[in-house]
């Protein structure tokens, strides 16, 4: 799928309609407190992925501790730095759009059902990649048979 034109359109329209929106607000609370809203935004809006960033690294290194791969906890480090970003970009629709994902349920329905179809592949004998859906992974139990061979260098 060829994502492409979607996001020269988003990447066109979206700064227009943020400066749409931040005009429209400024003609009704005054351009000062438009510019306050929008760094006060952004400020808060750092503060919080931070506090969040850490949370996300703790149980990161708990899962590390417990000798699992921290699949999920890296994916929602994902979404924060998405969240970041959103939030760092001067405008209303983004801060509202990085806040969205400051929401850890939110954040984590949408890793789960969004990003992880994208990200989980699993490489099978032959190298070559098959991608499986959110329902199949969870039909897979017991243990994989397989063939290895270790290579010395």
């Amino acid at each position: 799928m060829n994502f492409f034109p979607l996001l020269a359109i988003l990447f066109l329209s979206l700064p227009l309609i943020e400066i749409y929106f931040m005009i429209q607000i400024g003609s009704v609370i005054g351009a000062g407190w438009t510019v306050l809203a929008i760094i006060s935004t952004a400020v808060l809006g750092a503060a919080l992925i931070r506090r969040q960033g850490f949370g996300v690294y703790m149980r990161m290194n708990s899962s590390l501790e417990k000798g699992e791969i921290p699949a999920m906890e890296m994916l929602e480090g994902l979404a924060l730095l998405v969240s970041g970003l959103m939030l760092l970009t001067p405008g209303f629709i983004t801060d509202a759009t990085g806040f969205l994902l400051l929401v850890p349920p939110l954040r984590q329905w949408l890793v789960l059902n969004l990003l992880k179809r994208h990200f989980i592949q699993q490489v099978d004998v032959t190298g070559t990649q098959t991608k499986y859906t959110h329902s199949e992974l969870g039909q897979r139990k017991g243990p994989i048979d397989g063939d290895y061979r270790r290579i010395d260098d």
